[in-house]
């Protein structure tokens, strides 16, 4: 030290040791106060010693000379730290001057799980036969909300799903699970949402979420989605409090739901800011032309697009191909946020429908930095 400098102005390196008898061969990352939490920052991946041992290094910087506060994650939210018995940890604080410190995570989730029953978000039929006039035709509509809506005065963001047979029923076959990860989201300030779940129409789902002449025929997509703009939305809206501005309000959906959801963002981007395509069955189409969103006044819209490298031989290319050609579009730029998301492994079924979908929620509705 310099005879005129203060012992205050010394910086020193901070080592992180970290134990975790609950090991595997997924890299570990700190999240902080340093990085803004982002949690699969590579700058911040620790250096794995031996099984179950790892080890960072703080840079020799100034930043890192106050307190930092921060977790350990396998990636992102959904593989956090918990403690033995499966709950949330409190963030960690290092405000000494101690050069090295220890630590130890007992467990990490895994796909958002497990839950915690007191957060699960309140399930409300909103009508077993609700009128659709534009199809001269009735629906089962549910509604999620959080679990502590009614004590709460919030307002909040709307995600309107389709296929809600789908969605969280356990005596589906197919099930995404999404009353579960809104209860793990919510221990983490990103499960704060309603969700309306509008139910398929059995035989006639095809029919409905088929927009335009396809290889399928003419479908009665836009009738299906003046549907939700015009009669289900105000509905919601006026029973509900919601945020109805379209930057609060997504619409999302898998597979033949997740093309109506593509169409429903870009026919209405007044209405919706927050589009979440899941696997979108863009096939039935395989000559998409976009020379009709010259027609509307576009608007800033985030895309959260995933597909799967094991759904078909095309889903990855197709998704891929989409994604370019919104963001190459001249009418767009600027105004299209796209996070493209693929998993090589993954397969056209909700297993990994659901595994994406607290990943899609968090960047579309609860992040202030969009790729």
């Amino acid at each position: 030290m310099k005879p005129n400098e203060s012992a205050s102005q010394t910086q020193i390196s901070k080592t992180v040791i970290l134990h975790t008898p609950q090991d595997d061969h997924r890299p570990v990352y700190i999240a902080g106060n340093f990085n803004e939490w982002v949690t699969q920052d590579s700058r911040f991946k620790m250096d794995k010693i031996t099984e179950g041992k790892y080890e960072f290094t703080f840079p020799d910087d100034e930043k890192f000379q106050g307190e930092l506060i921060y977790k350990f994650t396998k990636g992102d939210w959904s593989e956090v730290e918990i403690d033995r018995y499966g709950n949330k940890t409190p963030n960690r604080h290092w405000n000494d001057n101690q050069t090295t410190r220890i630590e130890k995570v007992a467990k990490w989730r895994r796909n958002w799980l497990p839950y915690r029953p007191s957060q699960l978000p309140k399930i409300q039929l909103i009508s077993e036969e609700f009128e659709i006039p534009q199809l001269n035709k009735t629906r089962k509509i549910w509604a999620l909300l959080p679990h502590d809506y009614q004590t709460s005065d919030q307002n909040y963001p709307v995600l309107y799903l389709h296929d809600a047979q789908n969605l969280f029923n356990e005596k589906s076959a197919f099930n995404w699970q999404i009353d579960k990860k809104l209860a793990v989201m919510s221990d983490y300030g990103i499960g704060n949402i309603i969700i309306i779940a509008i139910e398929h129409a059995e035989s006639d789902r095809i029919q409905e979420y088929n927009v335009g002449q396809t290889v399928l025929g003419v479908g009665h997509g836009k009738k299906y989605i003046r549907f939700i703009t015009d009669t289900l939305k105000p509905f919601v809206d006026q029973t509900f409090r919601t945020k109805p501005e379209r930057e609060f309000t997504g619409i999302g959906g898998s597979s033949m739901g997740g093309l109506v959801s593509i169409f429903s963002g870009l026919i209405y981007p007044e209405v919706f800011g927050k589009l979440m395509v899941f696997s979108p069955s863009l096939w039935v189409i395989p000559k998409l032309k976009l020379g009709f969103l010259d027609f509307f006044e576009p608007q800033e819209t985030r895309l959260y697009l995933y597909a799967g490298g094991d759904e078909s031989e095309t889903m990855v290319k197709h998704v891929s191909k989409l994604r370019n050609r919104l963001l190459k579009r001249e009418s767009l730029q600027g105004k299209m946020k796209i996070r493209l998301s693929i998993n090589e492994h993954g397969k056209h079924n909700e297993s990994f429908w659901s595994d994406e979908f607290p990943k899609a929620i968090e960047w579309l509705f609860f992040s202030d930095k969009p790729e």
